[in-house]
């Protein structure tokens, strides 16, 4: 049973103290610049005010998924080595209590956040720490983008282990706007936001397309009255809604569209690693299916085998964790690529035709096929493994897998191995990372060369 969602009201007066605090606190704990703190945990203001506060300081906050396995979490933490794990609630309060000190003005770096790949194995993006003027460059390139001023209110949706949250939500603060923090997405709470239930009436929101699509589908807000009701029903306060993380289905967007004033739905396309692109309603409606051109400061290319690759500005410039091989492997001639397929028309207006690495969007979420098979194919039984996406109604796609015996199994057995490989998937990998369908087969398809065709599997599945 889910727990109630915690709203929270943070204007930028009470957040900057907050800052100064928690800094303290971290630096009284030994935290100096570029040591590493992890925060495992839902969405807060304590949390946001901790992670700027660390940040506006040189340390850099290290974002875990809150609902990773301890075995999960655990792995991360090893090859992150933070001075400072916080994982519980009583933990990161304490952080409140910290003598204040001074903190730059803005972010002296970004938080690192893990992003996965072929290997399975998980990877930190590191951007390293910024002297002033590059640390100015970087805050003004996302807040100058979304025009965040002083009068704004961001509704935050997603979590804050997600990069988008804290770009969007500490440039509000940063330049004097207020946030509404959601402890998790709730379609009803977020519309009750959405109408000025909680307080100040929200101007800005990023939210996922697959939670947009339950936002719109959300009953109207119960006992709000009035223009209240109006207004988170039809959105009409919002001058701005961005989302991205998966392909956002054209009904959505539609949906989406009429219930906000001329231009307010934007979509941009990025990752972890760096971003790419920015789309106009406007320039949507005028080339449905594209993602946008190029952000300002940035080129994008595609390469004779549909690799998109991007001409970043030096402040954007990312590492992997401890990977020189697969940092390496990013980068060319100053641009980088996460792998990703696409083309570019005469107007430079990119259409993303493939995900990197087989990758699964669930929910705005990323799933790496990868990862996912690494850890079933442990289950005694199992000779192979291959994971998929299909599409799904509300999540975007779902997570599914194929599992091959080590023997021939009958219909009993095959029933049983799979109820197996489910009680595995539960001790070591996140609900959002678990298959939610498995198909037993004889064999995996395969091309002539012996790649498995994962495209190929979704044909074969009879039975969940």
């Amino acid at each position: 049973m889910n727990t109630p969602v915690a709203v929270e009201v943070l204007s930028a007066a009470d957040a900057a103290p907050a800052q100064q605090r928690a800094a303290g606190a971290l630096r009284s704990l030994g935290l100096g610049v570029g040591d590493r703190v992890a925060f495992c945990l839902p969405s807060s203001s304590a949390l946001l005010c901790a992670v700027l506060g660390a940040l506006r300081t040189g340390v850099v906050p290290v974002m875990l998924n809150a609902t990773l396995t301890m075995v999960e979490r655990t792995a991360l933490i090893a090859d992150a080595e933070p001075g400072l794990v916080i994982t519980e609630p009583e933990q990161l309060a304490a952080l409140d209590g910290g003598p204040p000190v001074d903190l730059e003005r803005y972010p002296l770096s970004r938080p690192m956040h893990y992003t996965s790949g072929t290997t399975g194995r998980s990877k930190g993006v590191w951007s390293g720490i910024w002297d002033a003027a590059t640390a100015e460059a970087a805050f003004t390139d996302e807040a100058d983008l979304w025009s965040f001023g002083p009068d704004d209110v961001h509704l935050v949706c997603s979590p804050m282990y997600h990069s988008v949250s804290i770009r969007f939500a500490g440039g509000t603060l940063l330049r004097g706007g207020t946030v509404v923090i959601l402890s998790r997405f709730d379609a009803h709470v977020a519309s009750d936001a959405l109408g000025g239930r909680y307080g100040p009436v929200p101007t800005t929101t990023f939210i996922a397309p697959s939670s947009l699509g339950r936002l719109l589908a959300a009953a109207s807000p119960g006992d709000l009255d009035g223009d209240a009701q109006k207004r988170a029903v039809r959105f009409d306060s919002l001058r701005l809604l961005v989302h991205a993380g998966s392909p956002c289905p054209p009904a959505v967007k539609h949906a989406a569209m009429e219930r906000v004033g001329p231009g307010v739905v934007w979509e941009f396309y990025g990752s972890t690693e760096g971003q790419f692109t920015v789309c106009s309603t406007e320039e949507w409606v005028a080339r449905p299916g594209t993602v946008g051109r190029a952000r300002p400061g940035r080129t994008l290319s595609v390469d004779g085998d549909g690799t998109i690759w991007c001409v970043a500005p030096p402040f954007a410039r990312f590492e992997y964790w401890r990977d020189e091989a697969k940092t390496d492997g990013a980068w060319r001639d100053g641009a980088f690529t996460v792998g990703d397929l696409g083309r570019l028309d005469d107007g430079g207006y990119l259409y993303i035709d493939g995900r990197r690495d087989d990758l699964i969007i669930s929910g705005g979420v990323n799933v790496y096929p990868a990862e996912v098979e690494g850890v079933l194919g442990d289950v005694p039984g199992v000779a192979e493994v291959a994971v998929f996406g299909l599409p799904d109604d509300r999540w975007g796609q779902r997570v599914c897998a194929a599992v091959v015996p080590s023997s021939p199994t009958d219909p009993t057995q095959a029933d049983h191995l799979v109820e197996t490989v489910r009680a595995h998937a539960v001790d070591r990998l996140a609900g959002y990372k678990r298959p939610k369908q498995y198909v037993v087969l004889d064999a995996l398809p395969r091309t002539a060369t012996g790649k498995v065709q994962r495209n190929s599997i979704p044909g074969l599945v009879t039975s969940g």
